[in-house]
């Protein structure tokens, strides 16, 4: 685990971009297996999909906001 985190922070734009093609993926997935999305055109779900993966990219730069602020803090308090 720890080797995860500490490539995460070498690496911060290549696993906010991977989580955000993962998350579009993932959204199209889904949405082209629900029965609601059949009566949608092809480009109202890719723009939904967008609008999931957007979300979760702010609450991820969110989290990792909160988590830098949290470390930094601890960093001054030692």
């Amino acid at each position: 685990m720890e080797a995860l985190q500490s490539w995460v922070r070498g690496h911060k734009l290549t696993s906010i971009g991977a989580l955000w093609a993962t998350a579009i993926g993932g959204s199209l997935a889904y949405s082209s297996r629900s029965r609601t999305a059949t009566r949608l055109k092809p480009s109202l779900r890719l723009i939904h999909a967008r609008m999931h993966a957007q979300a979760l990219t702010l609450t991820v730069l969110s989290g990792a906001a909160i988590y830098h602020y949290y470390e930094q803090r601890t960093a001054k308090q030692d």
